[in-house]
């Protein structure tokens, strides 16, 4: 069985200490990925909470603007209907 040198045992260290190196600085880049991402997500919630106070808004312009026209639609329908048992009742007044 051949015998392992210290030149050998030093190279072996010499690799896995890069290899170490390598991953330290490959998870210190995740880190940092990490960290923008979270920034990123905090500017996304504060534009979506933006969003839902304009949709509220928006929502409620939405139902005033509809009562108004159902109003109308029914005044329009109550006068046609008038006029028409006007002359269908009355057609020599």
């Amino acid at each position: 069985m051949p015998t392992v040198t210290d030149s050998e045992l030093k190279e072996i260290k010499d690799l896995m200490t890069s290899g170490f190196k390598e991953i330290n600085s490959e998870i210190t880049g995740i880190k940092i990925g990490i960290e923008k991402l979270s920034g990123q997500i905090t500017t996304l919630d504060e534009r979506v909470s933006g969003l839902d106070k304009r949709l509220d808004i928006l929502e409620g312009r939405v139902n005033g603007l509809t009562g108004w026209l159902i109003g109308i639609l029914f005044a329009l329908v109550g006068g046609l209907l008038g006029l028409l048992g006007k002359i269908a009742f009355f057609p020599s007044a």
